[in-house]
């Protein structure tokens, strides 16, 4: 049977190969326009009546065989029935699809074709009825395999032999009975013994790997191996036709399978690929039971003998380019890359301009917010302004009343300065609260003081100061003393601000901080509700305005601009010259180093006499911004002095003469100030270039420091009141340190300048600050020495400042400690003596003179480590008290919250001198008792004795000298009598 359908196959071979032949002879004609179609339908029609007649010698021949069909077994054990004929059927290749395409079939051939493809289909339900029909042949009902058992199957991933091995028991079957239907089984193995209830179908993941690890490795060595050569099959090779031979019955599901190995071969370019027979056949079964639809991919070269070649050289960059169609492929490739990259370019372009869009939109909406919120401010600002101004106006109208009936004074010792002098500034809090005997105040009984602390004190210092403002001052009864000193304790609060706990190391002035302290706030005005009450602060700040508008009470100090504008050393000149008094030379407003040498240059050759001269800064405080330069390293100073007294000083006056001497100067100013010129405090400037860096950018003054070995600087403060009047609080000659310009401490009274002298300077300048609106507390600065040339008392004006000064508060608990008041006709201090008898209780108490010493910049770092009640018990120890009853104890001193740099000292005797010696053995006591020898520690306790010690040189030197003109004067009446 076998031997025959051999036979047909090749005959069948023999009519297509014929075929082939007839439609290459059919040629085109010499227009190229149409075919010869009826040579073309001959050819076909003798070619399928010739497989025709060979079908029917075949069907013939196996009609007259006796069919014996296998027994049907259970479905479970998944053997694959295959009838025989048809891979023969199979083989005969379907030409009809080729023929429809150029001529229209016949009905007859028609129902002919759809014939051949039921038959061709056996799980068609019609396939049954029509092989009984035609042949004879009653087929069983095989149940069709369902989709879950095939991928229940695909899990064991066992290969299948399709093909029928030589010599076994199913071959010979077919050869002696010769069925229409065959068992097809995989070959006898070890394996496949144990399995025959497994899996006869892999699954397509078995088939088509991910990655080369995935690629199942060939079990056996393939029997039907055959090569590809880059891409192509030879068909008349001798393993491709054996192979093609061994399973001519189902080569049309092998068909799809290898074209598409061949297309991935030349694809890639592969020059050599072994197959496997076996794994191919078994792939496009696999691949056409439902799996046909679905790319093979790599997969396919599971089917490979050497498929790990075969797969590094298709996973190589590139390859791919290099087969067949690369360079459509490249192109593709390119073009592509090419769209992405516009794509990818418009898409960036499009994100940041939406980034951009977004980004002005916000930053327009917070310019707007911002806007809006300055404008807000701004109108709250002006509002609060205008507050302020209103109640200055009802102020000033009832002051009078105010200080003559019960009124509460807030005090706030707010230090606004700017926001970068603030933060250089090292103990800020402790510095705004050197003024915490303004609580003295109280010693009017119709004052009530509010004092608001910049920091929490500790329940020492405030059992310190409740002791000490019990003080009954110079009255020794003791039932008036007890109900002054509950009243005194009932008359002051100490307030610290909520906010200082939130901006610990911000160094805000307590005005913001008290701004942004709610319930602080709220207690305060509860304390001041129905009562006449004004603030009193320190340096003007804007948010005092707020402050004040908030608590509802007037303000007794200028607007802030106000106080900016004149609170500066040129603001400061501009008043002493409206107030036409005298004031050091120099200039101000310099903000440029050309302007500065310019005007050093002018005012050097106007002032031949003067050896040194100041730099100020216009925000300068205690001495910090200034520098000076001594002319004595001038080395055209010399050659100056000699054409200025060859000239005269008459005629030095005119300019043409000076002209030499300044352009001498304009040309050595530079050079001398670099390297001679010593800012004040280097711990603060360390050279003249930091200096001078801040000087240009703040502004500042040049000015003549007093030409004379000999002088002194006392401070003035005043009390500019609304209603117009001017009132002296205060007076003090300075103490310096280890240096000249900075103020430590000051002697109380002032005996350096004729005290009506003093009196009108000071008027002119309170009068000259009320045309300003300048309003509250004004510290002044002077200067007096003796002129050479004329050997008179000189008295410069050199320093204002609108704000309540440390001198002043020292002054307040002075006053109050020994119940005096300061005589500003006669200079002096006057302290009514204490009333030792009941019967002399309405008499007036006769009235002493004392002087007093005030210290209100002591530091000593050695001081930090002592508990103050340890410092008090001190201090006791060594007579250091204040008692009106004993002689001896009469100093006094006065803590707040840190002892190594916020110590006041208070030092009162019967005369100048003996104050000073008192205050100079206190600070030697102090320093010997927590200094060792190897720690002495910072401080400037030295620096202050010796400046004491100079003078009571002095005061010895001018009582000596008064006496010897005494003597003289003496001596001169007797002989001229």
């Amino acid at each position: 049977m076998e031997a025959k359908l051999g036979e047909v196959l090749i005959q069948v071979q023999d009519d297509l190969r014929q075929l082939k032949c007839s439609l290459e002879k059919i040629t085109i004609n010499e227009r190229g326009a149409t075919l010869d179609v009826q040579a073309l339908d001959n050819a076909i029609r003798k070619t399928e009546s010739s497989i025709k007649k060979h079908a029917e010698d075949y069907q013939k021949t196996a009609n007259k065989q006796l069919l014996v069909l296998p027994s049907i077994e259970d479905v479970q054990k998944k053997k694959v029935l295959i009838p025989k004929w048809k891979p023969a059927l199979e083989s005969i290749p379907d030409v009809r699809p080729q023929r429809q395409d150029l001529l229209a079939a016949s009905p007859g051939e028609k129902h002919k074709s759809v014939t051949m493809r039921l038959l061709r289909n056996p799980t068609h339900p019609n396939n049954r009825a029509i092989m009984h029909e035609k042949f004879g042949i009653s087929l069983p009902v095989v149940h069709k395999r369902s989709i879950t058992a095939v991928s229940n199957l695909s899990r064991n991933q066992k290969q299948l032999k399709w093909e029928t091995e030589p010599g076994s028991t199913c071959e010979r079957t077919s050869r002696e009975c010769s069925p229409c239907w065959t068992t097809i089984a995989p070959p006898p193995s070890a394996t496949s013994k144990n399995m025959d209830d497994r899996s006869v179908v892999q699954s397509t993941n078995s088939l088509i790997p991910e990655s080369p690890q995935s690629l199942p490795a060939p079990e056996n060595i393939s029997r039907y191996p055959f090569t590809v050569i880059k891409g192509w099959i030879n068909p008349m090779a001798t393993d491709f036709c054996h192979f093609k031979q061994s399973f001519i019955l189902c080569w049309s599901s092998v068909t799809n399978a290898l074209e598409a190995l061949e297309k991935l071969l030349r694809d890639y370019a592969v020059p050599r690929a072994k197959v496997s027979g076996e794994r191919l056949v078994e792939f496009g079964h696999v691949w056409n039971n439902g799996w046909k639809t679905a790319p093979p991919g790599i997969g396919l070269l599971s089917v490979l003998e050497n498929w790990e070649e075969v797969l590094s050289l298709v996973l190589r960059p590139g390859q791919r380019y290099k087969g067949e169609g690369g360079i459509n492929v490249a192109a593709i490739c390119i073009q592509s890359c090419w769209r992405r990259y516009l794509a990818r370019t418009a898409y960036l372009r499009h994100c940041r301009r939406k980034w951009a869009a977004g980004t002005i939109a916000i930053s327009w909406l917070m310019h707007a917010q911002m806007r809006r919120v300055r404008r807000a401010l701004q109108a709250r600002r002006f509002r609060q302004l205008e507050n302020y101004r209103s109640r200055a106006q009802h102020l000033a109208a009832n002051w009078k009343h105010i200080q003559s009936s019960k009124r509460t004074i807030i005090h706030i010792p707010s230090l606004g300065y700017s926001q970068s002098q603030r933060l250089s500034l090292r103990g800020f809090d402790i510095l705004q609260n050197t003024q915490i005997s303004r609580l003295c105040d109280i010693r009017d009984d119709k004052v009530q003081v509010i004092y608001v602390c910049p920091r929490h004190l500790g329940e020492d210092i405030l059992h310190y100061y409740t002791n000490l403002l019990k003080c009954d001052g110079p009255t020794d009864r003791a039932d008036t003393g007890t109900t002054q000193a509950s009243s005194c304790i009932r008359r002051f609060v100490i307030i610290t601000p909520e906010a200082v706990d939130y901006f610990p190391i911000h160094n805000m002035c307590l005005s913001t901080l008290l701004k942004y302290s709610p319930r602080t706030l709220k207690r305060i005005r509860h304390l001041i509700q129905g009562k006449q009450a004004y603030i009193v602060g320190g340096v003007a700040h804007v948010d005092d305005l707020a402050v004040a508008d908030e608590l509802g009470v007037p303000i007794l100090g200028p607007e802030p601009a106000v106080a900016q504008l004149y609170s500066t050393k040129s603001g400061g000149r501009r008043i002493f010259v409206a107030a036409e008094v005298d004031v050091s030379p120099g200039q101000g407003d310099i903000y440029s180093l050309n302007q500065l040498h310019e005007a050093l240059a002018e005012l050097m050759t106007q002032n031949m006499d003067v050896q040194r001269w100041l730099f100020k800064m216009d925000s300068d405080h205690g001495g910090r911004g200034t520098a000076y330069c001594d002319l004595c390293h001038l080395s055209c100073y010399n050659w100056a002095l000699q054409e200025y007294h060859s000239y005269g000083p008459e005629l030095w006056k005119t300019k043409w003469i000076q002209e030499s001497v300044l352009l001498r100067y304009l040309d050595e100013i530079p050079e001398w100030l670099t390297r001679y010129a010593q800012p004040a405090k280097p711990s603060c400037y360390p050279n003249w270039a930091c200096f001078l860096k801040t000087f240009l950018r703040q502004g500042g003054v040049v000015e003549a420091y007093p030409p004379s070995d000999s002088v002194t600087c006392l401070t003035v403060d005043l009390l500019l009141e609304p209603g117009g009047e001017v009132t002296m609080l205060s007076c003090g000659d300075q103490l310096h340190g280890s240096c000249h310009l900075e103020t430590v401490g000051s002697t109380v009274p002032q005996t350096s300048v004729n005290p009506e002298t003093l009196r009108s300077i000071c008027m002119r300048v309170g009068q000259a600050c009320l045309q300003r609106l300048i309003v509250g507390y004004v510290s002044v600065d002077l200067a007096t020495f003796v002129d050479h040339n004329t050997m008179e008392q000189r008295v410069w004006a050199i320093d204002l400042d609108l704000t309540y000064s440390d001198q002043l508060a020292m002054t307040q608990m002075l006053l109050m400690m020994t119940g005096g008041t300061l005589n500003w006709h006669a200079g002096c201090l006057e302290v009514p003596m204490p009333v030792r008898e009941k019967c002399c209780e309405h008499q007036i108490p006769p009235v002493v003179h004392r002087y007093a010493v005030l210290g209100s910049r002591l530091f000593h770092s050695n001081l930090s480590m002592l508990y103050h009640s340890v410092f008090l018990k001190m201090c006791k120890a060594h007579g250091i008290g204040f008692n009106m009853k004993v002689k001896s104890q009469k100093s006094l001193v006065c803590l707040y919250i840190s002892l190594s740099s916020c110590s006041l000292w208070q030092a009162v005797s019967e005369d100048l001198q003996g104050a000073l010696v008192t205050f100079a053995r206190n600070l030697s006591v102090i320093h010997q008792e927590i200094s060792a020898s190897k720690m002495q520690g910072e401080t400037n306790f030295k620096e202050l004795i010796k400046e004491v010690e100079e003078v009571l040189q002095m005061i010895a030197q001018n009582k000596f000298q008064a006496l010897e003109e005494r003597s003289i004067n003496s001596v001169c009446s007797k002989l001229l009598v």
